[in-house]
């Protein structure tokens, strides 16, 4: 038998104990770094009477048939039905002795783990709330967690599993840190009224905001954010380009509508001072100029409202003088007093050379 084989013969297995095995008196779990969070006791016989040594900064859980049952802290802890009742309720128990029983039995670790990261492995789409625009972004930044809660990590995550390290944790939460992430960083920007492009010198608020909406999830698994830091926000290359193209695009129309806009309104301030010298001058030379401003701001602006002036103000130009009316009316006499038309013409005729003066 090979030197392994031997070796193997005389330890046996920890995790398939021989029937002939001694029970373990002492139950202990160093942990080899601060990447384990949770581990398995290995042997799953116990019996009173055991020393359970627990660690700073740990718990210890029992777990039989699905239910998380005695929790016990820091210190060495003798098992006995006194101290395990739940355990004891569950088996039946007999009192004192080293009766043997069998139990899962789980080390918590509740340290502080502070510099996992996270980062988007694919771009967030977005619509920057400024320049309602489509756009995709990236983001990345640092997350720290600790154990809050041992018995809700142990019943709705851990599961089946023999232990549960920092890379375990990032795995199945980094996708519900993007997904919440992206919901935080969407609101926040509708809500603060700020930019994508912008975002950067927001970071410090945006991180809060964003740890506000992670933490919730957290917490239902038992776990603690203790720090979230978003870190940086960008915007891939061919995705900033094709921004820029959009923005250089819009500012070319706004140039040109505050140009359009600028010209109209000289025109309307030349309008003005044109119009108090048409109605101070008064006379043909007022009417000369009010009808050459109508015409003008009716051409040039190709405004309604510059050819209704205008065609008002022709009008008034085209108007007879007092000294015209009075020929016709003459005229209009004259041809009444020869007999070339009736009464009721002249009154009629007459009326409308009254009418246009």
């Amino acid at each position: 038998m090979s030197l392994f084989g031997k070796l193997k013969s005389a330890l046996g297995s920890a995790s398939d104990p021989q029937p002939n095995r001694p029970l373990i008196d002492r139950l202990k779990f160093d942990a080899k770094s601060d990447e384990w969070f949770v581990w398995k006791f290995p042997v799953e016989d116990l019996r009173l009477g055991s020393q359970l040594i627990v660690n700073q900064s740990q718990e210890s859980l029992f777990y039989k048939g699905g239910q998380a049952l005695d929790l016990f802290g820091p210190g060495t802890h003798t098992l006995s039905t006194g101290n395990i009742p739940l355990l004891s309720k569950l088996i039946n128990l007999p009192f004192g002795g080293d009766t043997p029983f069998t139990a899962e039995l789980w080390f918590i670790n509740k340290h502080a783990k502070r510099d996992l990261l996270w980062g988007t492995k694919s771009p967030i789409p977005l619509v920057d709330p400024i320049y309602n625009y489509p756009v995709k972004v990236r983001a990345h930044g640092r997350w720290g967690i600790r154990v809050e809660d041992s018995r809700s990590l142990i019943t709705q995550l851990v599961g089946t599993l023999r232990d549960l390290q920092a890379e375990k944790i990032e795995e199945y939460f980094i996708g519900e840190i993007i997904q919440r992430l992206s919901d935080a960083l969407s609101k926040y920007l509708v809500e603060r009224n700020v930019s994508i492009l912008h975002a950067n010198a927001k970071l410090n608020e945006l991180s809060r905001f964003a740890a506000d909406g992670i933490r919730v999830e957290f917490k239902r698994f038992g776990l603690e954010i203790v720090n979230f830091n978003v870190e940086r926000v960008s915007i891939p290359d061919e995705e900033m380009k094709r921004f820029q193209e959009v923005l250089g695009k819009r500012m070319e129309i706004d140039q040109i509508s505050k140009a359009q806009v600028g010209e109209a309104y000289k025109t309307m301030r030349t309008f003005d001072t044109l119009e108090k010298t048409a109605g101070t001058q008064g006379g043909i030379a007022g009417g000369v100029l009010a009808g050459g401003l109508g015409l003008g701001v009716g051409v040039g602006a190709g405004l309604p409202v510059g050819q209704q002036l205008g065609q008002a103000l022709k009008s008034q130009v085209e108007a007879p003088t007092p000294d015209d009316a009075t020929q016709k009316l003459k005229k209009l006499k004259l041809l009444l007093d020869q007999s070339l038309i009736t009464q009721e013409d002249f009154e009629a005729k007459k009326k409308k050379i009254l009418d246009e003066m």
